[in-house]
């Protein structure tokens, strides 16, 4: 089984914030984490400082490799910044792989 994961830390959220499953939407400093394993990438998003995960709306998606994941990574990055994540997400999940 291959795996990879990627965090990057203290994001200034848009003020569009990020949604989650479990929590709603999240604002602020907040913390991404990446996690490619079996095709798959799955997004997490926290608190910058905080212990508690939460997974981004409309994670995992379909990621045949590494370095797509690792782009798609960067790209939710960017996005959270820009307060585009969840169409990212979701455009990344309906282009063919």
């Amino acid at each position: 089984m291959a795996w990879a994961s990627w965090t990057t830390a203290g994001i200034q959220s848009a003020r569009s914030g990020v949604s989650t499953e479990e929590a709603g939407v999240l604002r602020g400093e907040l913390d991404i984490h990446t996690t490619w394993v079996d095709g798959q990438a799955i997004v997490a998003v926290q608190y910058t400082g905080a212990a508690e995960w939460f997974t981004l709306r409309g994670s995992p998606v379909p990621c045949p490799t590494e370095q797509a994941s690792r782009d798609l990574h960067q790209a939710l990055v960017d996005s959270v910044r820009s307060g585009d994540a969840a169409t990212v997400l979701q455009e990344y999940a309906a282009a063919p792989h």
